[in-house]
């Protein structure tokens, strides 16, 4: 877990330079932390020459945020809300890879948002009763086949409120990411689902609290609904719209896309139907053809066979340190590495070569965030 510290230099760093996200990442990759970054901001340009004087600027006037984020951290605390540097093993990991993730989240809810698969369910505020019926089956099915699956969506009307309640209907936990703080919740209709989400999942944001639901603030916020998932799927859409942001930021981020195709004409299928003639989404029509797209039913079958008592051996020639690693695995599966170097009793150095031997023989997978998942 993060230091408070650490917490708090990088809350005061997004402060003055929300909109240079780039810029404080190269920060933060030339300095190893938030922390260093302010104590050593009079000295920028030794370590990195051609920092920008805008944020030359914002970090001159670094002490002038401090008392908002002091003020934010005791909301925070009084609010149960956790906060997630970047540097924390509990933020999500796979937002984690993309070059323009937040440096905090403010993060209230049950669910671990490093779950083994997580997708987002995204489309048009206007769903049509096609459209609710596509996402309730989606939803209904998959749960038989991966019912480990986290689903997010943005809170928002239609597609959005559809795909959470669905989740909460089938017992997925379901996440919703905000594009305001924690303080109130937009659109206030939809109070009840996420009080109920609180428990089956969370509320997600990179705002802190006092800030509104401003129009440029959904365009950012559909890049950590892209940013945290293995797969974005498309329900109904118009020719332009929120979800088809959604889907191009997935592509950027490299995840699989997915959506529904809708009939010639309608004007909530367009989008749809030209994400999928132009190959900027392939085309599912069922919970199964989706799991198939992502390989998911490999592990379904491995399920299967457990349940009917069929199950695969280790390799025999597992050393000493690859039988920890296993060990470890079987009293909990899915560790990111840090994790596993720890209850394996391996030195963060060395487990590398023994997880790629592993791999080699079948034994573990690797997943998204830095997981290890084990097959037998």
């Amino acid at each position: 877990m993060t230091n408070e510290k650490e917490i708090m230099c990088a809350m005061a760093l997004t402060r003055v330079n929300f909109y240079n996200i780039a810029g404080l990442h190269e920060l933060y990759e030339a300095f190893g932390s938030a922390t260093d970054i302010i104590e050593n901001r009079n000295n920028i340009k030794d370590t990195l020459p051609y920092c920008s004087d805008r944020i030359i600027r914002g970090l001159n006037s670094i002490d002038e945020v401090w008392p908002r984020v002091e003020a934010e951290m005791e909301f925070a605390t009084k609010n149960k809300i956790e906060i997630l540097s970047i540097s924390d093993a509990r933020y999500p990991q796979r937002m984690k890879e993309c070059s323009d993730a937040p440096l905090i989240l403010y993060y209230k809810g049950s669910a671990d948002l490093n779950r083994r698969r997580v997708i987002n369910i995204v489309g048009t505020r206007r769903c049509t009763i096609y459209g609710q019926d596509l996402i309730r089956n989606f939803v209904r099915d998959l749960k038989q086949m991966c019912p480990d699956t986290l689903i997010v969506s943005g809170l928002a009307y239609g597609v959005d409120i559809c795909a959470h309640r669905s989740a909460l209907e089938n017992g997925f936990d379901t996440v919703g990411i905000l594009a305001h703080g924690l303080d109130y919740l937009y659109p206030p209709r939809h109070r009840s689902t996420a009080v109920e989400m609180l428990k089956h999942g969370g509320l997600l944001t990179e705002f802190m609290s006092g800030t509104n639901a401003d129009k440029r603030n959904f365009v950012s916020r559909n890049r950590i609904v892209a940013g945290i998932s293995d797969a974005c799927i498309l329900v109904e859409s118009a020719a332009k719209g929120g979800g088809l942001l959604t889907t191009g930021i997935s592509k950027s981020y490299n995840r699989d896309v997915f959506a529904f195709p809708g009939r010639v004409g309608d004007v909530y299928s367009e989008g749809c139907n030209n994400a999928i003639r132009s190959n900027e989404a392939a085309l599912i029509t069922s919970a199964e053809d989706f799991v198939k797209q992502m390989c998911w039913d490999e592990d379904i079958a491995l399920q299967k066979a457990r349940e009917q008592g069929i199950e695969r051996s280790l390799f025999p020639e597992l050393n000493e340190d690859e039988t920890k690693i296993v060990n470890a695995l079987r009293k909990n599966n899915d560790q990111q590495i840090n994790f596993l170097a720890i209850n394996s009793g391996i030195a963060f150095n060395k487990i590398n070569a023994f997880l790629f031997e592993l791999e080699l023989k079948g034994v573990i997978k690797s997943l998204p965030g830095g997981i290890y998942h084990l097959l037998q």
